[in-house]
């Protein structure tokens, strides 16, 4: 399958901000699972690129002159393997074992711990994290706009609802109480529902001595529609744009991305999805 992406990120400013840096991670890279046919980053100025702890790629964007608006543009095409669920995902530059370490917006109480324990069974690993999966995606159904990027697994598992990076905050609870390496996930998916939101996140576990994918708010295994930009402990280490500035007061951020289907558009059928 391959997919255009086309990802656009707009900041304005009450007033000038003296001084900003961005932190993006919005470039994928080649893995068994995707191959990077095209990418381009579209900036105001030239950004730094590097490769962060995690292994993700990384640019630092600075803007040291006046400014009250800032348009990040990331844009390519990707092929996704059709048998993205069977391919064996590395383990990357870093031990497993560093993922059963748990960031504040992943600490499990008492409630999640108690959750995990009810569905967990370790003769039959990959069979019981699937209906823990399930069960949590029960739980917590999809609400839009009633959660917040800094709530912490515990407040969004307690109130019920959450999306995409709400559900993988407590799963990633849930694995990681369990002693069960688990990292965050960023990136992109394909739906044919336009109303599906074309950013997403979702969770990466070891066992079986590789990286096994699940999305907990599309209840599925099956990586076959996704195309992953970063990974880390959490939202926080794997966010697409995140940044500090001096100056310019109340902030108004934008952000549309768009994912189709390259053959089915070519074919006249239809694709993609709009945030």
């Amino acid at each position: 399958m391959k997919l255009t992406v086309d990802h656009l990120t707009h900041y304005r400013y009450d007033h000038e901000v003296k001084f900003s840096t961005q932190y993006l991670r919005l470039t994928p890279q080649n893995t068994p699972r995707q191959r990077i046919i095209d990418w381009t980053l579209t900036l105001p100025e030239q950004a730094t690129p590097a490769t962060d702890g995690f292994g993700n790629i990384l640019h630092v964007l600075t803007l040291d002159r006046p400014h009250e608006v800032i348009s990040i543009r990331a844009k390519g095409q990707v092929e996704i393997a059709d048998d993205s669920e069977s391919i064996l995902e590395e383990c990357g530059p870093l031990s497993p074992l560093v993922f059963l370490r748990c960031s504040p917006l992943t600490l499990p109480d008492e409630a999640i711990r108690n959750f995990a324990a009810r569905y967990y069974r370790a003769d039959a690993a990959d069979e019981s994290l699937r209906e823990m999966m399930s069960e949590l995606r029960l739980r917590m159904p999809y609400t839009p706009g009633v959660t917040q990027v800094q709530d912490t697994a515990a407040k969004v598992f307690a109130a019920r609802h959450g999306v995409c990076q709400d559900h993988a905050h407590v799963f990633l609870a849930c694995c990681r109480s369990l002693h069960i390496p688990a990292r965050y996930v960023s990136g992109y998916i394909y739906s044919e529902d336009t109303k599906h939101v074309a950013m997403h996140a979702w969770v990466e576990v070891w066992f079986d001595d590789r990286w096994q994918s699940f999305d907990i708010t599309n209840n599925t295994c099956n990586p076959g529609q996704h195309l992953k930009l970063a990974v880390g402990f959490d939202y926080l280490d794997a966010c697409p744009v995140r940044g500090s500035r001096i100056g310019g007061g109340y902030e108004e951020m934008y952000s549309e991305a768009t994912v189709e289907q390259t053959e089915e558009r070519q074919a006249g059928g239809q694709g993609g999805q709009q945030q």
